[in-house]
């Protein structure tokens, strides 16, 4: 099933099938391996995993607006096959250095610690920030997304 089939049975499901309208909503991945994609999507399914955040960096570096509430994502796994649909419910900008120990227990990852979340995220950072000329800082600015899964 398409990402936009997968859309079209949430709105039937809401009664609003005749509310489809292309790009009314985004397709979206989390982590940057299919292999991360699957074992980030399991804690959103179970309903660990409330919250995500990237570099705004990255969102600069693409040209793209940051997310805002009400934002409607199909959740997509390593095969690209939609698994479930999420809507955006806060966007907060911080610094790496600024995420607080809620917003990592909402993360929903390893052991749900803040300090398992900052070698976790570092790590990823480390990885993938030098792909657009950026190097993994204290201080780099995140854009920390609060989230609910709204259809699976």
């Amino acid at each position: 099933m398409t990402p936009e089939e997968f859309y079209i049975q949430y709105l039937k499901s809401l009664g609003k099938d005749n509310e489809f309208y292309p790009g009314k909503f985004i397709v979206d991945k989390f982590g940057d391996s299919p292999e991360m994609a699957d074992e980030l999507l399991e804690p959103v399914l179970s309903g660990l995993k409330t919250a995500t955040c990237s570099a705004l960096w990255e969102w600069e570096h693409e040209g793209g607006d940051i997310p805002k509430p009400g934002l409607i994502s199909v959740i997509v796994d390593g095969k690209d096959e939609p698994r479930c649909i999420i809507e955006t419910v806060e966007i907060t900008l911080r610094n790496y250095n600024e995420v607080d120990a809620d917003f990592a227990r909402d993360e929903g990852e390893g052991d749900l610690s803040l300090e398992y979340w900052r070698e976790a995220h570092k790590g990823f950072f480390t990885r993938t920030l030098p792909a657009i000329g950026r190097e993994f800082r204290d201080d780099m600015p995140l854009v920390c997304e609060r989230f609910k899964v709204v259809w699976k």
